[in-house]
């Protein structure tokens, strides 16, 4: 039996979850998630609760699944709620970021800006050197947060201090492992 999937999931006030042709539907104050569900898995909303269950228990993947769908569920009703953040910080010599219309413009020490243009549903906002991003989906508040941290990755070697202060972007609360650099051994005689 699967220990996740067998939780239920309270909805709060003002959210309702549907189950329609095989596709969970969660509406809230932040907005609208929709997830497909798998054949093997059957999704009950009664009285603003949601449950999740499977065909077959014993069936080790309908279990995994089970698991899966509730984790899922419970983040799409976190989502409509009370959304997802997460925020990168910019560390670098005349690093910086701004937000313009639906695109995100990054100084990151290349011979011209990085645009990124942001997905529908997440908001960046930009306070300084550290950028926000949030939305009602966790994965794609997640995938946007990936995607703008792989323009300039952290640099382990140089960075000082307990404070991380290497080049690069990274999460708030990242911990950079440093690196030593090349050891130049003298000749021996």
């Amino acid at each position: 039996m699967s220990r996740i999937g067998k939780q239920p999931i309270a909805l709060p006030t003002g959210v309702t979850a549907t189950v329609h042709d095989g596709t969970l539907t969660v509406k809230g104050s932040k907005g609208e998630l929709s997830e497909q569900l798998h054949s093997h898995v059957l999704v009950d909303v009664k009285d603003s609760v949601l449950n999740v269950t499977v065909i077959d228990p014993t069936n080790e993947k309908d279990r995994a699944l089970w698991g899966l769908t509730r984790a899922l569920a419970a983040n799409m009703v976190k989502g409509v709620t009370d959304g997802f953040e997460k925020k990168l910080e910019i560390n670098g010599v005349g690093f910086k970021a701004a937000v313009q219309g639906k695109k995100l413009v990054l100084s990151l020490g290349f011979s011209h800006p990085v645009e990124y243009e942001f997905p529908d549903g997440v908001t960046i906002g930009v306070v300084k050197n550290v950028i926000s991003i949030s939305g009602a989906s966790k994965q794609v508040v997640g995938e946007t947060a990936a995607h703008i941290r792989r323009y300039k990755l952290p640099e382990p070697y140089k960075g000082k201090g307990i404070p991380y202060k290497g080049k690069g972007i990274k999460y708030i609360d990242e911990q950079i492992r440093r690196k030593s650099g090349k050891v130049v051994k003298g000749a021996e005689a």
